[in-house]
């Protein structure tokens, strides 16, 4: 999308505007996330095209470089959706959230997404991962999948970890699960049932911890209902450890955003309902892997915004190099009628006197606020 005119170098964040790259054309990176490495932020983000066409995955994962995070040049595109019919990446499938780290002993960056091949609409929940030598890519597509086939969460009781009878499935399977709150939601029987396959994987994020180095996977999972994080191996990031916890089970988290700050580690999240806007929410934990605590919603300003977290949905939260303790909130717009028209929302995270951080709308705003 074209901005209507010639660009003209930002100096400010304005949410939910058209935002253009350096070529003058809205930045095409939704549900993304950032890297910063060798003094450049990168962002990474859906590629969406025009129409209702553009919510499935037609291109791939787009890159954009900022040395200021106002103003972004467009690197092109780092992971390209597969031209094999056969490849569970194939074009058409619906690619969401692509998050990329640096691992810092195999020198390899390694994204992670959510995937659904194409033609099983959101029946997959599958984790996507691709993996280059080069920041900008081309990242090369290894493999889909759900996370750690054949483990117990840890928080799981012994009492609990054993496959499910025949009247228990049955019973999940009347319940006809569309990934949203329903009555009598089986909150400790759908991570037995995909015990020895995996465990669904949908909204997720990667977030490294700045205290120990250790890389974690947060996803929605068991029909979004229960929220898992999951420590990743160690070696490569390229597989899950099996060590992970099961988090406020029956709450249906999307959306997860983590973060490290005042020494606690903070999650933004959102409900469940499909591409409409809902109300924030904030966990709080001593340790990525929890247990978690939810404090409810971050958010203030009018009833309509805090209803809706400023008519979006979070998605990353960004450290700011250089400041201590600046933290933006990104967040997406979503415009499925025309999924290239997707705005985003970054606004800066802010904290109550004892730590606790929220949320305030700025119509125009700059870097400056966190010197204040």
């Amino acid at each position: 999308m074209k901005s209507d005119s010639a660009y003209a170098t930002l100096n400010c964040f304005r949410p939910g505007e058209i935002w253009p790259d350096t070529n003058g054309v809205h930045i095409n990176a939704h549900g993304g996330g950032i890297l910063f490495h060798d003094s450049l932020y990168y962002w990474f983000g859906e590629h969406k095209i025009a129409g209702k066409s553009g919510n499935r995955a037609h291109v791939g994962v787009h890159v954009y470089s900022s040395n200021d995070l106002y103003n972004w040049t467009d690197r092109g595109i780092a992971l390209a959706v597969s031209d094999d019919p056969s490849s569970p990446f194939a074009r058409g499938c619906i690619l969401e959230r692509p998050k990329v780290v640096h691992h810092p002993r195999t020198n390899q960056f390694v994204m992670w997404f959510h995937l659904e091949p194409p033609g099983q609409e959101y029946a997959g929940a599958l984790s996507g991962i691709a993996v280059a030598d080069k920041i900008t890519g081309p990242f090369r597509f290894l493999r889909a999948f759900r996370p750690n086939a054949g483990h117990w969460p840890e928080n799981a009781p012994e009492s609990s970890r054993s496959p499910l009878t025949d009247a228990e499935l049955a019973h999940i399977r009347s319940l006809n699960l569309q990934g949203g709150p329903v009555p009598g939601y089986p909150e400790d029987l759908i991570y037995r049932r995909d015990y020895q396959g995996g465990q669904m994987a949908r909204d997720q994020t990667l977030f490294v911890d700045p205290v120990t180095g250790a890389s974690y996977h947060f996803y929605a999972s068991e029909d979004n209902g229960t929220l898992h994080i999951s420590r990743l191996r160690d070696r490569d990031w390229l597989e899950t450890s099996g060590q992970y916890v099961r988090e406020q089970p029956g709450r249906f988290h999307e959306a997860p955003a983590p973060f490290y700050g005042n020494g606690k580690y903070w999650m933004f999240s959102s409900d469940c309902t499909a591409w409409e806007p809902n109300a924030a929410r904030l966990s709080v934990a001593d340790a990525p892997l929890g247990p978690w605590r939810d404090l409810g919603n971050p958010c203030r300003g009018t009833a309509l915004q805090i209803e809706t977290t400023f008519e979006s949905q979070s998605t990353f939260v960004l450290p700011v190099v250089g400041k201590p303790n600046a933290f933006i909130f990104m967040a997406d717009r979503w415009r499925p009628e025309n999924a290239i028209d997707g705005r985003y929302v970054w606004l800066p995270v802010q904290f109550d006197p004892d730590g606790t951080p929220f949320i305030e709308w700025l119509d125009e705003w700059d870097l400056d606020f966190f010197s204040k």
